[in-house]
């Protein structure tokens, strides 16, 4: 059996787990371990180029893609039919929600501004929002949404969450509910997974929606945000933004979000931490056990049964 990681630390506690398996390392450089035809279980590289992802099309024994990331519509296109695919649910959940937080820690408080004023030697007077008593909307609640929820509670604050599917026994609304919430929110943050449902969600209706002022924070996915929308509301004043992504992304120069007033933006830095790598070499470790000991695998999102054909 032919599994493939791409990083070398992964070989060795999969070679822990069964000597007999056969590790090959593929970072999506382009260098293709001989074992392509042979490979099985497929841990997809970090990188979400289709050089990275290509390579399915040639793996004729797949039949788990395990990804490191908790978004996987990027890989969509690249999932053979019969293949189950896995996402990194809980990897990315610490280090997201802190910079949820961050971002709107760093927005409420002008740290933007109190940095380009140090560059230039001023001292700014005057008073700054505070979080505390403040209502947050959490839209897209899930296990992300959970960490973010945790994180913001000591802060004092009102939350609000939505889901695509309301969970009463948890104080879940859903869709159906969300333009009801919006105007009362001081700052909605964005988690949801990018779906057709989704794409372009926080449009020009949401953004008019949303209370004067209020601030909204980006960790999801940038198509998840009409851009050009957010950035005429943005010119407006009608709204804040603190974006860890965009649409496009990387965000090219000289485009008109780069200089939109009240606007904090980070590079789609979320889950790219200190924390990501000890939870994806967990999260690989315990997923390869239960494939190769016939146990039902986590954080299946894609069945095989949905992919076969025929």
């Amino acid at each position: 059996m032919a599994i493939w990681v791409p990083y070398d630390e992964f070989v060795t506690d999969i070679e822990k787990l069964a000597p007999s398996l056969e590790v090959d390392v593929y970072r999506g450089d382009g260098v293709v371990p001989p074992s392509i035809a042979d490979v099985e279980f497929f841990v997809a590289p970090y990188s979400v180029t289709p050089e990275a992802l290509g390579v399915t099309a040639r793996m004729r024994s797949l039949r788990v893609m395990q990804t490191l990331t908790a978004g996987y519509e990027h890989a969509l296109p690249y999932l053979p039919a019969g293949v189950t695919l896995c996402n990194a649910r809980g990897v990315h959940d610490t280090s997201t929600a802190e910079l949820a937080v961050a971002l709107t820690l760093a927005s409420m408080r002008m740290l933007p501004e109190f940095v380009r004023a140090q560059d230039k030697h001023q001292w700014l007077d005057g008073d700054t929002p505070a979080l505390a008593d403040k209502r947050v909307l959490i839209v897209g609640y899930g296990a992300i949404g959970t960490a973010i929820e945790r994180r913001l509670l000591p802060f004092e604050v009102d939350i609000t969450k939505v889901a695509r599917a309301a969970r009463p026994a948890e104080n879940v609304l859903g869709t159906a509910r969300l333009f009801e919430v919006l105007p009362d929110a001081d700052v909605v943050v964005i988690v949801t997974p990018l779906t057709q449902e989704t794409r372009g969600l926080v449009n020009a209706e949401f953004l008019a929606t949303m209370k004067h002022g209020a601030l909204l924070v980006n960790v999801a996915r940038g198509g998840v945000v009409d851009t050009d929308a957010l950035t005429r509301a943005l010119h407006e004043g009608r709204v804040r933004a603190a974006l860890d992504v965009t649409d496009p992304e990387p965000l090219p120069p000289g485009h008109p979000l780069w200089d939109a007033p009240g606007l904090l933006l980070s590079p789609h830095a979320g889950g790219n931490t200190s924390a990501f790598f000890p939870r994806a070499r967990r999260l690989v470790r315990e997923q390869v056990s239960r494939f190769v000991n016939g146990e039902p695998l986590a954080n299946v999102v894609v069945d095989a049964d949905a992919t076969r054909e025929g």
